[in-house]
């Protein structure tokens, strides 16, 4: 899961508010961003020393009381392990004071976010502050794995038969699938219709192009979404990738490998 930040930095949300994680996360999955949601402060100090380059978001109106959790971010701010992440306040309080400790006192780079303002602005704000970070590097699209995920396939019908694929991974402008048919003899650029995958409990049916096979793996094809995919299907897909970030990053191991830094005291042990 690791990776350079040209392919983008993982942007974690600690105890994120109902209506981030609902509607946020599909938004900035949708614009290329990488979104987790976390509730547990300590797993979040370990996975920031995992993953060095990484940007969260801290709702501090939840868990901890206020000393704590400046006490939080000035643990990870002074640990040489966490401290080239970037963090971020989000809170409905809109006291000046408290906002220009954050900002001031304690130079958080990505801002305080007045959730009392809504929605719609604030993830204007979000998408500002990520866009300065160059949070999303290169990329345009947000690809999930799930080989593994056996409830993820395909299936097209054509005047060669019925064609079905295991999927292996997707994004919004494509995705690999491992069909192994042996009359499967397309060749690249073909258009194929009506293309229907299934994600989990989602449908999705749309047309392609097929790019080609992996070099590794002939029987790994490649597929490019056509730009005339309905946006709820796009709604599906996207949810799903989301989904699926979201278990992978809650399966990284913490208990074998806890973090570094010291603050450990049980006050900073509570959780939701």
């Amino acid at each position: 899961m690791e990776h350079s930040s040209a392919a983008g930095k993982k942007i974690f949300f600690l105890y994120p508010h109902s209506v981030i994680q609902d509607e946020m996360f599909d938004l900035l999955v949708m614009n290329g961003y990488e979104a987790y949601g976390l509730r547990d402060h300590v797993r979040a100090r370990f996975l920031l020393e995992r993953f060095p380059d990484s940007i969260m978001f801290i709702n501090i109106d939840m868990v901890l009381a206020e000393k704590e959790w400046e006490a939080y971010i000035r643990e990870i701010q002074g640990n040489p392990n966490t401290r080239e992440c970037r963090l971020g306040i989000l809170s409905y309080n809109t006291d000046q004071q408290l906002m220009a400790k954050y900002l001031m006192d304690m130079s958080v780079p990505c801002g305080y976010i007045q959730l009392k303002l809504g929605l719609q602005a604030s993830t204007r704000i979000i998408l500002n502050a990520l866009a300065a970070n160059e949070a999303r590097g290169r990329r345009k699209h947000i690809r999930a794995s799930c080989e593994d995920d056996q409830n993820a396939v395909m299936n097209f019908k054509s005047a060669e038969g019925v064609f079905y694929g295991k999927l292996l991974d997707i994004s919004t402008a494509g995705f690999a699938a491992k069909i192994s048919a042996r009359t499967f003899d397309f060749a690249p650029n073909s258009r194929l219709d009506n293309i229907q995958l299934r994600l989990r409990g989602g449908i999705v049916m749309s047309d392609a192009i097929l790019i080609g096979n992996r070099q590794d793996d002939q029987d790994v094809r490649i597929f490019l979404f056509l730009p005339n995919m309905q946006s709820r299907f796009k709604s599906v897909i996207c949810r799903f990738v989301k989904e699926s970030l979201q278990r992978d990053i809650d399966r990284v191991d913490v208990k074998n490998n806890p973090p570094q830094g010291r603050i450990q005291g049980a006050s900073l042990q509570r959780s939701v």
